[in-house]
């Protein structure tokens, strides 16, 4: 599966760049932003605060990345799925 790579244009703190995420990635993002019901430029500028020697588009896939984790881990759904492969 190929995923193209997007590059769109932000201002943050007044600064303009650009970030390059695969589209995966900016769908996630967007998923994040609307269940926490804020604008995705906001969680980007959070993200951006928060984070610590990294590129920008690093910190927003470790970011999607983490949420995606934390998600899978309070449901369970890895130990669902062993589970189901071993017929239990």
């Amino acid at each position: 599966m190929k995923s193209l790579i997007t590059k769109r244009a932000i201002t943050l703190s007044g600064r303009h760049t650009s970030v390059s995420l695969e589209d995966a990635f900016w769908k996630g993002l967007k998923e994040i932003a609307a269940g926490a019901e804020i604008a995705v430029s906001d969680l980007i500028a959070i993200i951006d605060a928060e984070r610590q020697d990294t590129n920008l588009s690093s910190a927003i896939r470790l970011f999607v990345l983490g949420v995606y984790r934390d998600h899978i881990s309070a449901s369970g759904l890895p130990m669902q799925r062993k589970e189901a492969s071993r017929g239990l």
